[in-house]
């Protein structure tokens, strides 16, 4: 990934809505099955809510049935970090969007094959661009 975006809290807060900003810039969750996303099966590129990196593929979209939008891939290596987050008790794996380190969610070992991985996403933090629009 390249050029990775900076920008002041007040600069975040004047672009994001307030949930993305909860999400991508604060760590927070949305509740399950409330997501913009999370039953979408229209076809596209999920993009950082924060600077519109694409982040994954509608091709890899799958229903976990956690109530959150679920990836078994990111759209390429470099597009997500990822980081030990040991809250609430908890070992996960947080990813962020590499570019501009926006929360999305986490990532587990509990996913379907070819990679066995879900990506678990909140809405707040992705932007779908719709296929053959612009």
């Amino acid at each position: 990934m390249t050029d990775k975006i900076e920008k002041t809290d007040q600069e975040w807060r004047e672009q994001m809505t307030a949930a993305e900003y909860d999400v991508c810039r604060c760590g927070g969750t949305e509740p399950p099955f409330s997501g913009k996303y999370w039953d979408t099966k229209t076809p596209g590129t999920y993009l950082c809510a924060g600077c519109r990196a694409p982040l994954f593929d509608s091709e890899t979209k799958y229903d976990s049935g956690s109530g959150w939008p679920s990836f078994w891939q990111a759209i390429n290596d470099t597009a997500v970090t990822e980081k030990s987050d040991t809250s609430y008790g908890m070992v996960r794996t947080e990813i962020k969007c590499a570019k501009c380190d926006s929360h999305l969610g986490h990532v587990f070992p509990d996913g379907p094959q070819p990679t066995g991985l879900r990506y678990c996403v909140n809405s707040a933090s992705l932007h779908l661009e719709v296929s053959g629009t612009d």
